[in-house]
Order: C-alpha cells, then structure tokens, then sequence
C-alpha cells in the first residue's frame, strides 16, 4: 500500500524559434518540418536509451492552458513507467488488432472518411477531424492515413504532409477566433 519508487526519466524543453513572437500558425512549413524532424530524432535517441519506456511531445500554447513561457516551445517527457491511460489505450488497440488483423484507428479514420461529417483538412497522408468522442470545446486530432506505431516510422514526404497538417490545423484555429488560440496538443504514440 506505501510503495514510493524513483521514477527515472528525462525532460526537455525545444524552443520552435530564435524568434519569440512566432507560434505555429505563423510559421513557414519549412519551419514547422524542421520540429517534426526534432520530435522524431529525439523520439529515436530517447527511446533508445534502455531505462525509457515511454515518450511523450506535446505543446501547451498560451497561458489559459497553463504555458507559463511566451515564447513558442514544446516539451518532451521521456520515462520508466508507461503511463495509465497509454496503457488503457494500448489494451484496447492491440485487442482489435488481434481479432481484426487492423488498426482500431485506421478502421476508425475509414469510417470517418467515408462520413465525411467531422473532418476539417486534410492531405495525401493526413487528416485533421473532430473525434466523435471529443470532451473538449474545439477538439480535434490529427491521424496519419497509413498505420504507424510512432513518429520515427515517417519518412520525409510524410513528415512534410504532417507539417502542413499542423500549419493549416492552427492556422484555422487563429483566423476563427481572430486571436493566437491557446491550445494543448500532444503525440500519442506506441511506448
């Protein structure tokens, strides 16, 4: 019951640009691919390392999310331990995939493309929609259209249509409420 156990890992802070006015909506794709390029080659080295288990990149934009920097940055946390609610995840995507041979995302993001009611943009490889399950005003979430566990898996062309996903995804969030929109988003990935 009074177990306490260190909890090995590693933070870090990547700053998107030397300048500080600039948040991703006002940004190049050039420049937003240069961060992916950064999120997957720390995935890579992160994840090597043989006490992490789980890696997550996320971005909280603004101080009504709790970002406490004006500056535009990111974070990573890298850790021992695999987080409840990824292990959750896990269990129920890895018991679809053992009775479908499928991804419960990749049949999820079919259905949605044939729908057609809740997506916001897309490109050759991505596609940015409101999850039928969103709890949060203004959800949405960002699916690749071929099945990849992590980010280390995309190659370049993939990861410069994730670029411009972000660019447009932000972008649209600004031009609709007239103001740099403050938002929380995050990576979510195999441990």
């Amino acid at each position: 019951m009074l177990k306490a156990a260190e909890e090995p890992g590693i933070c870090k802070v990547i700053c998107f640009s030397p300048n500080h006015a600039l948040t991703l909506p006002l940004m190049s794709e050039t420049e937003i691919l240069q961060i992916v390029e950064l999120w997957k080659q720390e995935y890579l080295e992160l994840g090597a390392l043989p006490n992490i288990n789980h890696i997550q990149i996320f971005e909280n934009k603004g101080a009504l999310m709790g970002c406490s920097n004006p500056h535009p940055h990111g974070q990573i946390w890298a850790q021992y331990s695999i987080p409840e609610e990824v292990l959750k995840k896990q269990i129920h995507q890895q018991k679809h995939w053992k009775e479908s041979g499928r991804s419960l995302l990749g049949d999820y993001l079919k259905l949605e493309l044939e729908k057609r009611e809740r997506i916001i943009t897309e490109n050759e490889h991505f596609v940015a929609l409101v999850p039928y399950w969103a709890l949060w005003p203004y959800e949405t979430m960002v699916l690749p259209k071929q099945h990849y566990q992590n980010i280390s898996q995309l190659n370049e062309i993939e990861q410069a249509a994730l670029a411009q996903i972000l660019k447009i995804l932000t972008t649209k969030y600004d031009n609709r409420f007239e103001v740099s929109f403050p938002y929380s988003s995050g990576i979510h990935q195999a441990p």
